[in-house]
């Protein structure tokens, strides 16, 4: 979205951020239709060379365009003059249909996630899962560390995503190289204890951890990832991160 913003603010037409009440949300289409494809023909260009539109659905509510990009969602009118940032939310019941759409956009497949290269934690009987992308120098990280610390029956799979210093590739790579992955990283985060350094031909998934972030769209950490493939961006205090567990387990088939 910061691209998005960005390639926006410099486009030469004005924007509005808006909340608009409507009755439905909008079903993805199979393809384009000539509507459709015409409004992204308008719509791309003006939104700068670095921005590529994913997709445009005509909505059922004031005339209105979706327009994906990445996994994130602005509407325009036919003639793309103007472009709407912000949520359309019912004003019947409350729901956030722009939320909705972005959540099944960023949907991921757990299954597929490369766990091998996560730091794996199991406390109790680990039958709830969750993976979480943290960098070490990431202060809601180590606040979100200290909520896990207190909860139990859960496995926790981290994904150490270097993105917000130079120095965190450094830190991911010692606790990696360690006798003890979960110590080291625990020490580091809850008590600022450095691991020791690691040898220099330590094979380390830094790299490997930094392109699936970045193919996934992790802008931010903590990001947390749930086995259903929805995700929750940011840190989550014990009660939030239980009942979306919970629900998560309730929706399962049995």
């Amino acid at each position: 979205m910061k691209k998005l913003k960005s390639a926006l603010m410099s486009a030469v037409f004005g924007l509005s951020a808006m909340g608009m009440a409507v009755l439905a949300i909008p079903e993805a289409a199979a393809a384009e239709t000539a509507q459709e494809a015409a409004v992204r023909k308008l719509v791309e260009p003006r939104l700068g060379e670095s921005v590529k539109v994913d997709s445009v659905v005509k909505t059922p509510y004031a005339g209105m365009f979706e327009v994906r990009v990445g996994g994130d969602i602005l509407y325009t009118d036919e003639k793309a003059q103007f472009l709407f940032i912000g949520n359309v939310f019912d004003s019947k019941n409350g729901t956030n249909y722009t939320k909705a759409r972005t959540d099944e956009f960023n949907k991921v497949k757990f299954s597929e996630l490369p766990l091998d290269s996560a730091i794996k934690m199991v406390k109790g009987d680990g039958k709830r899962v969750i993976a979480v992308f943290e960098d070490p120098n990431c202060g809601y990280c180590k606040q979100f560390r200290k909520t896990l610390a207190g909860m139990d029956n859960i496995t926790v799979y981290t994904f150490m995503y270097n993105i917000l210093a130079e120095e965190s590739k450094t830190i991911s790579k010692n606790i990696w190289c360690s006798a003890d992955r979960n110590k080291a990283w625990d020490e580091w985060m809850l008590h600022g204890k450095v691991a020791p350094a690691a040898a220099t031909n330590c094979n380390n998934p830094n790299e490997k951890v930094f392109a699936l972030g970045q193919k996934l769209r992790v802008n931010g950490t903590p990001a947390v990832f749930f086995t259903d493939g929805t995700r929750v961006p940011g840190a989550m205090d014990a009660k939030g991160l239980e009942s979306r567990l919970a629900a998560v387990a309730a929706a399962k088939p049995n």
